[in-house]
């Protein structure tokens, strides 16, 4: 019998617990964590170890070190993704039949696949928020210089961001990383994206569960005119006169409401200094998490920070400080606002929703008692009546246990 051969950054002694020698597909229900499952050509599993949830692929073993080498890159640069844990290679059946190597990635807390997102809200709004989504992800690869090769709903996972979703890549096989993509290669992804999210729209429609007066169609070309709209916005040259020299700050600061910082601007004139041009060289994607992240310690996805960053403005402004250095204001605003409310989850439902999400959420609970009441509810009478009217009904999102998507309700969306 083949040895088995352990790749990880971390090993784990407690993987060799595990029945390398079977197929995946064969392994025991009691061993398995019963999470929703997207669509893949592979075999896909899920499973506790050391009191995590791993995700297990079933692959060709080249494929498996290349993708594996490939998260661990595109985690490098930032990229939102799932993170690779190990490559288990070298097995083999008891009687000595070579088995296909296995890819292990962490599962990705709170995270839904599009079919569980669909799986009780079928309406058109809650597609364009994941293409929403999606886009931001696409453009954020291109810019890096990622080809995926495999654009789709199915290798994405979603995640909710106050009331948005954000997208993480979940599968790169087919994915390459150069210096820059020419526009051949973002047109043949996008071009697949598109094709492949009519597909999978159509699938859903067909399953009675995406509505069926909505145009898949249509939803693709979505797609495509709003990832052309933010790239434009990152990459696009812009020329002015030189006396509208404001519209250097103008641009960066649409790029910080767009979700991405400047690191690096062209500036150029023409020969007798009448005109000047900008071209955004390097930008960054997550201005709003990482200012929220250096003011408070709070890591959370870029529209629960926007969100966040909105009320602690709101705060700054309610409390007269508008004067002092918003690192104070931070630091008070984060001891008497958003630690007591998230404090205030009972432990067992603390699997229910991310913090920042709990917050965001607690505020619009707000605006609506507010609303109804006709009167502003205290923040602390929100916390309890949401808690009790609301949160204890929705599913544990940390690590979702259900082997039927249409078993899970789906709130917000």
């Amino acid at each position: 019998m083949a040895p088995l051969e352990i790749t990880a950054s971390r090993a784990d002694p407690e993987l060799l617990d595990l029945p390398w020698d079977q197929p995946l597909e064969d392994w025991p229900e009691e061993i398995l964590a019963a999470l929703p499952r997207g669509i893949s050509r592979h075999v896909v599993r899920f499973v506790r170890v050391s009191g995590r949830v791993l995700a297990l692929k079933e692959i060709n073993h080249n494929l498996a070190k290349r993708e594996y080498e490939m998260l661990r890159l595109l985690g490098r640069i930032g990229v939102p993704s799932v993170v690779p844990f190990a490559v288990i290679s070298g097995r083999t059946t008891p009687t000595g039949e070579p088995l296909d190597a296995m890819l292990v990635t962490r599962h990705l807390q709170f995270s839904l696949p599009y079919r569980a997102v669909f799986s009780q809200v079928s309406r058109e709004d809650t597609a364009q928020r994941l293409l929403d989504a999606l886009a931001v992800l696409l453009v954020h690869l291109h810019i890096e210089g990622f080809y995926w090769g495999d654009v789709s709903l199915s290798n994405t996972l979603f995640r909710r961001d106050a009331g948005a979703f954000a997208a993480y890549i979940v599968d790169v096989e087919t994915g390459a990383l150069h210096e820059q993509l020419t526009d051949g290669q973002r047109a043949y992804d996008l071009d697949l994206a598109r094709t492949n999210i009519i597909g999978e729209l159509m699938d859903l429609q067909a399953g009675d569960m995406f509505d069926p007066e909505a145009d898949p169609v249509e939803v693709g070309d979505d797609l495509v005119r709003r990832y052309e709209e933010l790239w434009a916005a990152l990459t696009e040259r812009e020329r002015f006169s030189a006396d509208e020299r404001w519209r250097v700050s103008a641009r960066i600061e649409k790029l910080n409401r767009l979700g991405f910082d400047v690191g690096e601007l062209e500036i150029t004139t023409d020969l007798d200094g009448t005109t000047l041009s900008i071209l955004p060289k390097v930008v960054d994607a997550g201005h709003h998490a990482r200012r929220l992240m250096r003011l408070t310690g709070i890591d959370a996805q870029e529209n629960q920070a926007r969100r966040l960053l909105n009320e602690l403005d709101q705060y700054g402004a309610a409390t007269e400080q508008q004067a002092e250095e918003e690192e104070f204001v931070a630091h008070e605003w984060l001891q008497t606002q958003y630690e007591p409310v998230v404090r205030a989850i009972p432990r067992s439902m603390r699997s229910k929703l991310e913090p920042p999400e709990f917050f965001h959420e607690v505020l619009e609970h707000k605006w609506f008692l507010s609303e109804k009441a006709g009167t502003d509810v205290s923040l602390d009478e929100t916390v309890r009546h949401y808690i009790l009217n609301v949160l204890i009904h929705r599913p544990d999102e940390k690590s979702l246990m259900t082997t039927e998507t249409s078993a899970l309700p789906i709130f917000g969306s």
